[in-house]
């Protein structure tokens, strides 16, 4: 379960739900959990630990494979209008980049946006996020059929790219043009390299990437 494993003494769910936390456009925040005995302890830890830190902050418990379908029911839980997705494996996360993105979207009106990867854009890997409205998300549930496309629950539109309005944006600082740096944990690689530089939980993003490029001049 590698959301509780600890970063620097904290679980990497605490990094991603607290950093989130420090947006001032997020409603909620809610951990979109697997409904499965193996990850009953997750649930528990968001309700014992992180949802008494904010109140924003809860828990849902969905389909373990089909994470489009967890992602849309937990929208639909909690009545939203707009979706934001983040990355459970993106412990650095910001809140400022996820209100860079809200406004973002909103200003241009197009139908996803995304500042979570360097695509077409010069975000470091796993600083932000990706947003769409919650019609369609709804939309693409009853549309996305290969398994692929449920369990990367927003590939879907990537797959029908000429369909919809995509867009990005660069970092407004540009101090974090730094495309080149990987900031999420998908191996046990991507944590040794971050276990071992002295982050804490509040660092902002600047920070992060200072101490990133001082370290790691380009990661793979």
């Amino acid at each position: 379960m590698k959301s509780l494993l600890c970063l620097r003494g904290l679980p990497l769910i605490d990094w991603v739900a607290r950093r989130a936390a420090k947006s001032r456009l997020l409603d909620r925040i809610v951990v979109a959990v697997p409904d499965t005995p193996l990850d009953d302890a997750l649930a528990a830890h968001v309700r014992e630990r992180l949802m008494s830190l904010d109140e924003r902050i809860a828990v849902f418990c969905g389909p373990e494979s089909d994470v489009l379908e967890r992602l849309r029911a937990a929208g639909a839980a909690f009545g939203a209008s707009r979706v934001v997705r983040v990355c459970a494996d993106n412990p650095f996360v910001w809140g400022g980049e996820i209100d860079n993105l809200i406004r973002f979207f909103v200003e241009t009106g197009c139908d996803y946006a995304y500042n979570h990867i360097p695509r077409n854009n010069r975000y470091p890997d796993g600083l932000g996020a990706e947003i769409l409205s919650f019609d369609l998300l709804s939309e693409l549930a009853a549309l996305a059929r290969e398994p692929g496309q449920r369990e990367h629950c927003l590939s879907y539109i990537w797959d029908n790219a000429r369909l919809f309005d995509i867009r990005t944006f660069d970092p407004p600082d540009a101090g974090l043009w730094h495309p080149e740096l990987k900031l999420d944990v998908d191996s046990p690689e991507d944590f040794r390299r971050l276990a071992l530089l002295p982050f804490h939980v509040d660092m902002p993003p600047e920070e992060i990437v200072k101490l990133c490029i001082g370290q790691w001049p380009r990661l793979p």
